[in-house]
């Protein structure tokens, strides 16, 4: 029998929308700060998932500059009725103490891979925003909505509000329909219905080893809603044994033969020390209704499994991703994401030095606005990256090289750099919550005119630099590094995304004295 492998969507993948049109399947979820805004994957088996495509690929769709880590694209939603895929999302502009700039938009497209939709703007009054298809043809719009007010709950309870498709605007009352449990932070409403009933499904408990998926229903569309007197569907913040935690913000889909099944955030903290590296990512399991109405997990009731059977489904693999990028293609491959913006020629170029990818430098790696950084996620404890770089760095502003970063405040970076007095040099910077630092203390003096190989191993909490010459043996550069400090737990800025190991130039002189990238290895090891 078929048997899904928990988590299907590894590394950095959170908030799942789920949705079946026909045989197939796809999955939307968050991407944060990352460019282009939406991963969305697809499955005709529910076991087997490839990256599709990233909907909002455009700066008029999406423009991020300036935000800080962890904001950005929250959220998703993915539906389909009548031959039209919608797609919702929030774009926050500021995540403050109480206070959001949170604002949300619907775009629709007549196939999954697009085109979409120029964005129509929703509202502001909340995040976590989707779409509900009523059997009468009307759509709802649903999201949570924050309140700032000293004394109130920030998370005020989900609100929804009617669209109107013509008018391509929200129109009507909002109204509050569920205010939720005592979990609290209710957030990420997905609303479906079955034999007569509207079946609300939050999130709630926060989105860390607390979070939770709680269920409730109503005869109307409008409530009240009552929740499940059970409580949580699914949770893991009562066994903190259970390798899949921080189980919540799920989603629902129905298969051809009729069978359930729950799409869900979880994480998997590092034994050694509780972090969890690879981010918050995305589980399948399956729901049962019981004879009074409800749904319950199995095999596992209200818990999170590492294996689930998949019945009445064919397997359908997929090939699997090259372990080299060779950057031959007009392109930048589909595992790679830029910081917040789309990088034009000025700063990237697949075309001007053919089979290299060449970044021209511009701002440090700490900037939130114009970076030349390309990077794919960590998607295993164990792997190993490594890239070819050609680059003559003229002044000790200009540097480029190999990174395995979390948010600007969190990274490893191994770069070629310039010094007065040893010329070309390689070196490393790193930082932890902002904590910046060069821990080889003398750089390594390397010959101008040769091309080197960078390279990365990560397993699990340690991080190893090597570098070589093209031709040459690899030596270790730096000591063992503790790469648990790229995850949620650790960092006080981002906490809602994961790893990733890239590409990047930096030239704060101004100049943009590029770097040309040949190829870059991923490959996972366990």
């Amino acid at each position: 029998m078929l048997v899904i492998s928990n988590p299907v969507l590894r590394g950095f993948n959170p908030d799942p929308s789920i949705l079946r049109v026909g045989d197939d399947y796809y999955i939307a979820t968050s991407t944060f700060e990352w460019f282009p805004g939406v991963q969305i994957h697809h499955s005709r088996d529910l076991a087997h998932w490839r990256l599709l495509t990233r909907p909002l690929s455009r700066a008029s769709q999406l423009d991020m500059r300036g935000e800080h880590a962890s904001c950005g694209v929250w959220a998703p939603c993915l539906s389909w009725d009548a031959g039209v895929f919608y797609l919702l999302y929030t774009d926050v502009k500021t995540d403050c103490l109480s206070l959001k700039d949170t604002h949300n938009y619907l775009m629709s497209a007549p196939s999954i891979e697009g085109p979409w939709s120029e964005p129509a703007y929703l509202h502001s009054r909340g995040f976590d925003p989707s779409l509900f298809h009523d059997e009468d043809g009307r759509k709802w719009v649903l999201s949570m909505e924050i309140d700032y007010r000293k004394g109130r709950n920030r998370f005020a309870g989900i609100i929804v509000q009617e669209w109107s498709p013509t008018e391509r605007r929200l129109v009507g009352e909002a109204r509050n329909i569920f205010r939720g449990t005592e979990l609290g932070f209710t957030e990420g409403p997905h609303l479906y219905r079955k034999d007569g009933w509207y079946y609300l499904l939050v999130a709630e408990g926060g989105t860390s080893y607390g979070h939770a998926v709680t269920f409730a229903r109503s005869r109307s569309l409008l409530g009240p809603y009552e929740a499940d007197p059970s409580g949580p569907l699914l949770s893991s913040r009562d066994y903190p044994e259970d390798p899949l935690q921080k189980a919540g913000h799920g989603s629902l889909v129905r298969t051809q033969g009729g069978n359930w099944y729950i799409a869900h955030l979880c994480g998997r903290p590092i034994a050694r020390k509780g972090r969890c590296t690879l981010g918050r990512e995305t589980a399948i399991q399956r729901v049962l209704w019981t004879p009074d109405g409800w749904l319950r997990t199995s095999p596992l009731p209200g818990r999170a499994a590492l294996e689930v059977q998949v019945e009445g489904l064919e397997p359908h693999p997929w090939p699997e991703r090259p372990v080299r990028e060779d950057f031959d293609g007009p392109e930048l491959p589909l595992d790679f994401q830029s910081l917040r913006i789309p990088l034009g020629s000025d700063t990237m170029s697949l075309a001007e030095r053919p089979g290299f990818l060449q970044l021209k430098g511009r701002e440090s790696v700490i900037s939130r606005h114009c970076q030349a950084l390309v990077a794919r996620r960590q998607q295993a404890f164990h792997y190993r990256a490594a890239t070819l770089l050609e680059f003559e760095p003229e002044h000790f502003k200009q540097a480029a090289g190999l990174i395995c970063l979390y948010d600007q405040e969190n990274f490893f970076y191994l770069r070629v750099c310039r010094d007065e007095e040893l010329g070309k040099i390689v070196d490393i910077m790193c930082s932890a919550n902002g904590q910046v630092d060069f821990p080889l203390g003398a750089p390594l003096a390397i010959p101008s005119g040769r091309p080197c190989i960078l390279s990365v191993e990560v397993d699990r909490d340690q991080l190893r630099f090597s570098f070589a010459l093209e031709g040459e043996e690899p030596r270790r550069v730096g000591g063992i590094f503790d790469a648990s400090i790229l995850s949620d737990e650790q960092c006080r800025e981002g906490r809602f995304t994961g790893a990733f190991v890239g590409l990047c130039c930096q030239d704060m002189t101004g100049s943009r004295l590029p770097a040309d990238f040949d190829w870059l290895e991923y490959s996972e090891l366990g």
